[in-house]
């Protein structure tokens, strides 16, 4: 599976009184990683919304195991993968290095979705688009024939 990487620099306003990240302020992070890793593989959300229809991945499990702390000033490198694909789901793994520590893992599993057939405002799972699945898998486009 493809595997993108991004530098993050801890901010202020990302640490609790103890000076140490604020928990869920990672999950913001882990959030935008997995924008991240769209975008790498050429899928930004925009574009994925005007050719699939798709509405967003909402998340409908996480997890953490936080082994060492970050803080203010600190750069750590977060590395997003997705691990398995479902029909219309798919987990995520998140790994937060501090330099060659590994402060964090956490996992997602998220759901693809499109609009509700009989209510266009609300959202409904939907089958992740096999192209999506190629380019995250890391696995070329089939051939013409």
């Amino acid at each position: 599976m493809f595997v993108n990487r991004r530098k993050v620099h801890i901010e202020w306003g990302d640490c609790d009184p103890a000076g140490i990240v604020f928990y869920p302020r990672y999950f913001a992070m882990f959030d935008a990683s997995t924008m991240a890793l769209f975008e790498a593989v050429g899928w930004p959300k925009k574009s994925l919304m005007k050719k699939f229809n798709f509405r967003g991945w909402p998340m409908v499990d996480t997890r953490a195991k936080f082994a060492i702390p970050s803080a203010f000033g600190d750069d750590i490198v977060i590395e997003t993968t997705i691990s398995e694909f479902r029909r219309s789901s798919f987990d995520i793994a998140h790994k937060a290095w501090r330099g060659t520590d590994l402060a964090i893992e956490a996992w997602e599993t998220r759901v693809w979705t499109g609009p509700h057939p009989d209510d266009p405002e609300r959202i409904k799972s939907a089958p992740i688009p096999a192209e999506i699945v190629r380019a995250l898998s890391g696995t070329p486009e089939p051939e013409a024939a």
